[in-house]
């Protein structure tokens, strides 16, 4: 008998049907012998009801008060979906994040989750019913409902995996897997059965959307095996694991990309031990998280610094700077938010030499120049112009065969 974790987000219980439909899923896979675990979001648009509220009462709630409120979407969907189980048969026990004990820091809106006492759920399963538990919340120290952040319910779901030793935990969504790139952008993307954690990882970070970065690290460092699956349609979706479960590793397992960024520079910095610090510890003072860094110096002893932030936080970002400027007799501060970047991933590049060239060359031919370039033992990241985005994400595709299937990695 397996034990299986299944989680379901706002799209997958949008409606009374949709948790119909959520329903009849668990029940075959209890009729099947294997013990579930559902952890679901609150349903599509009540975060977000819930927020618009809070926000008309009192324009900037209190963190504690504003977690007290969005818990209550996810408690609501946790009770119908329990009630569907059992108008159908099925037994079923409805569970907060409090009544499992996922025991989170006190850092509200945002809070990471420390431990899980399972034994209230395994006694659940150990008399055959279905457990639902409300993701994206837990309980601090203190006793306060604290939540996880956007995307929380995947990190819910894989810590209790990790908690119960699942023998998987299965994030169903809108989409039927993880793709080499966005079919939105690519029609021909292809997608993948498998990659890996690592992989998953730098491609959820660089702009994929499929998975919440956390609920990666979490699955890695325990080792849960996670698959990506449609509500909407079957299929064997994409299992994520360790690289020591894959048989040949393609070169490139996927492209992601990122439209929300900015590139700003400072040119003309006195080349002196410390200047990184001092343009970069103000920035990193207002809260303003620094992606990529190039620095170039100069014959005449001076340097041009450049980075990329989040387009949102460009303008308090591009302020700053020019008050950083003076303080360092620089030359000039500029900035540029019509930007984007692309990245290739696959563990693939650790056993094979070329890829960035084979990179380079293909934008050189579409003429598109190239901002700023980073690389990482899996990865290579370029800036460009955010015009040329979908243009430059063809083209790699095609330059890396991504369209073509090797064998065993076909998915759905």
């Amino acid at each position: 008998m397996a034990v299986v974790v299944q989680k379901f987000g706002g799209t997958s219980v949008a409606s009374a049907e949709h948790i119909a439909r959520v329903a009849e899923r668990a029940i075959k896979v209890r009729q099947a012998g294997d013990d579930i675990v559902i952890v679901v979001s609150a349903m599509a648009g009540e975060t977000e009801r819930l927020l618009g509220l809070a926000q008309a009462i009192a324009g900037r709630p209190a963190a504690r008060e504003l977690d007290v409120l969005l818990a209550t979407g996810e408690q609501v969907t946790i009770a119908l979906l329990a009630m569907a189980l059992e108008a159908r048969g099925m037994s079923a026990i409805s569970y907060t994040g409090a009544q499992v004990h996922i025991r989170t820091d006190s850092m509200h809106n945002k809070a990471r989750i420390v431990d899980i006492d399972a034994d209230r759920i395994r006694r659940a399963l150990v008399q055959g019913k279905v457990v639902v538990v409300a993701g994206f919340q837990g309980v601090d120290e203190q006793g306060n409902i604290t939540t996880l952040g956007r995307g929380g319910s995947d990190t819910t779901a894989v810590a209790l995996a990790a908690a119960l030793e699942a023998d998987e935990c299965q994030i169903y969504t809108d989409v039927c897997g993880v793709f080499t790139t966005d079919p939105r952008v690519v029609p021909e993307a292809r997608h993948l059965a498998r990659i890996t954690y690592e992989e998953m990882l730098e491609m959820a970070s660089l702009g994929a959307r499929v998975l919440q970065i956390r609920s990666v690290e979490f699955a890695s460092k325990y080792s849960v095996p996670l698959r990506v699956l449609s509500s909407f349609e079957e299929g064997p979706g994409t299992l994520i694991s360790n690289e020591e479960c894959e048989m040949e590793q393609a070169l490139i397992s996927g492209i992601a990309f990122n439209r929300d960024e900015a590139k700003l520079t400072v040119l003309g910095v006195p080349d002196q031990p410390g200047v990184a610090g001092r343009i970069l510890g103000p920035v990193a003072d207002a809260g303003i998280e620094v992606d990529m860094i190039v620095q170039n110096i100069a014959d005449d002893d001076c340097t041009d610094f450049t980075f990329t932030v989040q387009r949102s936080d460009y303008d308090r970002a591009l302020e700053i700077l020019l008050q950083v400027r003076d303080e360092l007799g620089a030359r000039e501060a500029k900035g540029d938010d019509n930007i984007a970047k692309i990245s290739l991933v696959g563990v693939g590049m650790r056993s094979h030499a070329g890829i960035a060239s084979t990179m380079f060359r293909t934008l050189a031919n579409e003429n598109i120049n190239i901002q700023m370039i980073s690389t990482s033992e899996i990865k290579v990241s370029v800036v460009i112009d955010s015009k040329y985005l979908e243009l430059a994400v063809r083209a790699l595709h095609s330059a890396f065969g991504l369209e073509k299937a090797a064998a065993g990695s076909e998915g759905c």
